[in-house]
């Protein structure tokens, strides 16, 4: 079947958003999250140096999650396969240039900018340059996210889990694509059977003990946007929230959190917006509140633009109906 990617929204939250929050915590979607080290080699990477970039994926070195997350940021420079092709100029048969240039075209080509084929061929390239990384398939993961057809989603993500079976942006791209199949009952789908097998077999300190969540998340972007069910988290809870399923999931997930919390997680913000999102829907605020305290700045795009609404508004909204409720 088609795979239908969340709806567009634009990186810059307006000047003045809604909810008051004081101006250390408005601004814009940062996919870096607040990695300093990242922020550094972004803006060299812009002013056309690609040094910072080299520097920083050989300090990476083979802890996955970061690679992938900085390689990914990265990428969107605007002129990052420009960079990344003058990298190759200088260092023949580096993956780590070699890998940086994939990841570029994939972002351009699901901005219609690049032959997504040419796209494909660089991950391949890359992925045999370095054979045990699992970044390249993460680019071929991201394309077939987008563009289908579903069968390259599922190939991609065997070979990317087989070199690291906890990628945590590796399992949130696959549970998206899952989470679009039709549901075999109101509290029944493949998306929330794969998540909870995937939070069950890995350590008890991962963060794929949120995966669940963010099924759900999933599943409510769907239900949305076919009109069935409220788009923005309100004052209301969301019934696709308040079933048995959906609240054994949350209180798994939040004591999990509350116990495992780990600060150094390159991706761990996004954990936190969709588990503030989930209480926010479910109708606990105290909770949400506690989550949207340790956000602090850092709002994520997913899963605030799936409510078909501004995403910083939906942000803004639940976090101040927390703040005065929780």
């Amino acid at each position: 079947m088609p795979l239908t990617p969340p709806p567009p929204v634009t990186d810059r939250a307006p000047s003045d958003p809604p909810g008051g929050l004081a101006p250390e915590h408005s601004g814009t979607f940062d996919a870096a999250l607040g990695d300093a080290e990242l922020l550094a080699a972004r803006a060299a990477l812009a002013q056309g140096r690609w040094q910072s970039a080299r520097s920083l994926l050989l300090h990476t070195g083979d802890e996955w999650d970061r690679r992938g997350h900085r390689l990914t940021v990265l990428a969107a420079d605007p002129g990052a396969h420009s960079r990344a092709g003058q990298w190759l100029l200088a260092e023949p048969g580096s993956a780590d240039a070699a890998t940086l240039l994939a990841l570029a075209l994939v972002h351009r080509a699901l901005g219609g900018e690049e032959d997504p084929e040419h796209a494909r061929s660089s991950c391949h390239t890359a992925a045999e340059l370095a054979p045990a990384d699992p970044t390249p398939w993460l680019g071929l993961l991201l394309l077939a996210r987008t563009l289908g057809p579903e069968a390259e989603l599922t190939a991609a993500f065997k070979e990317l889990r087989a070199r690291h079976p906890e990628h945590h942006h590796g399992h949130h791209l696959l549970i998206a694509g899952l989470a679009e199949r039709p549901p075999g009952g109101p509290e029944s789908h493949e998306a929330y059977d794969t998540a909870e097998r995937a939070a069950a077999e890995a350590p008890a300190d991962s963060p794929l003990a949120v995966l669940p969540v963010v099924a759900y998340a999933e599943r409510h972007r769907v239900l949305a946007a076919a009109g069935l069910a409220p788009a923005v988290p309100g004052p209301a809870p969301c019934a696709h929230w308040t079933g048995p399923r959906a609240r054994r999931v949350l209180r798994a997930a939040f004591d999990w959190w509350l116990e495992w919390e780990h600060d150094e997680h390159p991706r761990r913000h996004l954990d936190l917006n969709h588990l503030a999102f989930a209480m926010s829907a479910a109708g606990r605020p105290a909770e949400a509140a506690a989550l949207f305290d340790r956000i602090g700045p850092h709002a994520t795009r997913a899963p605030w633009s799936y409510t078909g609404q501004d995403p910083w508004a939906a942000f803004h909204q639940a976090r101040t109906h927390a703040l005065a409720h929780g």
